[in-house]
């Protein structure tokens, strides 16, 4: 008797009656394929079959040695991997067009083969000579690093099998196709199908497998969702297209701290690191002038100082304006609902304009703070002091919570000539900074207080 079959999505799992060309339980499309169902009732049940053999487990306490690393000499590179490539590690590296993915990946590789590292290029967007002359722009021409231009995964894995490599760089892995399936390459199947081949390839030869993919317009990896759970890190490119800086982020990484960030400044010869991304944030911040402020917060491990810009006026419109470049939305409404019900500024007739300036994105609540003073600063019309930070997140009720690495923030601040800071309560502090005046404030009506003075509060 024939075995049936059932019609499994591979993005969720949800089962389906037949084939539909979108799931109905998550949205995707083309992502239902036919399963066969044994007399378990499982696809590959093991109803019947011969016993397996018993597993050896051992304890957390066992001795094991670090991973080698392979340090490229990138540092801002090498801080996001979590301190240079393990050999055997699949990565995939994402990021919107013309942001910087095969400048980055060709840079690691050039310096990683001048270290005598074997080192393949595979280019499925670009010819040969297409990525020689990058090399020549970003001087690069003289590393022996190997090219080709593929897209067919069995002839990379003949060729990589005949030759050993300790870097691949797939670029892009939306490009490649298996000659077994009948879909287009980019597809969610063809992508699977691909990844899954080169990563088992990476796995049985030791080789660093770095994979380019595409995004969506919603900054997602192009393919399937799946794709992000076979490697071992991924890493998104960031930055806005008029400036000139690029954060790349590690939201995973089995071998290093997720959330770490890298900072990179892209010029006419590639993209640079950048050592003190503080200081160079705040290169061209204009001193005197009322809604500015700056703000200390952390990326990964690392403590960043950035200027918050706000600009507060009179509306005409009926519906005031709220654009927000580099915050989220969602959480400025919240502290302008808090200054409005808790401290009586009167924001709800006027436009609000905030921005974070060199085209950093925040993301941490520490910046409640530095937002609410920046606002408080501009319509009041009062310039805050020029060597003052802000840092604290602030409650629905006005309080002002602390956060974490206090410390690490006010000493980052201290090494760049700040004198003054304004954050939360102290609770939690292990001592004073050396020549850094700290004002405590509990409450948002304090901070109120603070900046418009002796004249009080409009």
């Amino acid at each position: 008797m024939a075995a049936a079959s059932r019609f499994v999505c591979q993005s969720c799992g949800a089962e389906h009656r037949k084939w539909a060309g979108r799931c109905d339980a998550c949205g995707e499309w083309n992502s239902i394929a036919e399963e066969a169902v044994t007399a378990a009732g499982a696809p590959g049940g093991l109803k019947g079959k011969k016993r397996g053999r018993q597993l050896a487990f051992e304890s957390l306490t066992g001795a094991s040695e670090p991973p080698p690393r392979m340090v490229t000499g990138i540092n801002e590179l090498d801080r996001v991997f979590g301190g240079g490539l393990v050999p055997g590690s699949v990565l995939l590296l994402g990021g919107d067009p013309g942001i910087g993915k095969s400048t980055i990946a060709l840079q690691a590789a050039a310096r990683l083969g001048m270290k005598g590292v074997r080192c393949v290029y595979l280019s499925g967007e670009e010819a040969i000579d297409q990525v020689r002359l990058r090399a020549r722009r970003l001087g690069l021409e003289a590393s022996p690093v190997q090219l080709a231009a593929a897209t067919n995964v069995r002839d990379i894995i003949s060729s990589l099998s005949a030759e050993r490599a300790d870097l691949v760089v797939i670029d892009s892995i939306q490009t490649m196709y298996l000659d077994t399936l009948d879909s287009a390459p980019g597809t969610v199947g063809q992508v699977r199908g691909s990844a899954q081949e080169l990563i088992r390839h990476a796995k049985e030869t030791g080789a660093v497998l770095l994979l380019v993919g595409h995004v969506t317009k919603d900054g997602q990896i192009a393919g399937p969702r799946v794709l992000e759970h076979m490697v071992d890190a991924v890493l998104y490119f960031e930055g806005e297209r008029g400036h000139q800086f690029r954060i790349l982020r590690a939201v995973k990484n089995r071998y290093g701290a997720t959330d770490e960030i890298g900072v990179f400044e892209m010029t006419d010869h590639g993209l640079d690191e950048v050592a003190n991304p503080s200081a160079l944030f705040l290169d061209r911040r204009d001193q005197d002038v009322a809604g500015t402020v700056v703000f200390a917060g952390i990326e990964g491990s690392r403590p960043m100082l950035m200027e918050i810009q706000a600009l507060v006026a009179p509306s005409a419109l009926g519906t005031p304006r709220r654009a927000v470049v580099g915050w989220d939305s969602g959480r400025l409404a919240m502290v302008l609902a808090v200054l409005d019900t808790r401290c009586g500024l009167a924001l709800g007739g006027h436009d609000v304009y905030l921005n974070v300036a060199g085209g950093f994105s925040v993301r941490e609540p520490a910046a409640d703070l530095a937002v609410a003073a920046a606002l408080i600063s501009s319509i009041a019309a009062r310039p805050l002091p020029k060597d003052g930070i802000y840092f604290g997140e602030i409650g629905l009720a006005g309080e002002v919570r602390p956060v974490s690495q206090a410390d690490a923030r006010l000493s980052e601040a201290a090494k760049l000539g700040f004198r003054q800071a304004v954050i939360p309560d102290a609770k939690g502090r292990k001592g004073t900074i050396e020549g850094m005046s700290v004002t405590n404030v509990g409450q948002l009506g304090k901070l109120v207080d603070l900046i418009y003075g002796d004249d009080g509060r409009p």
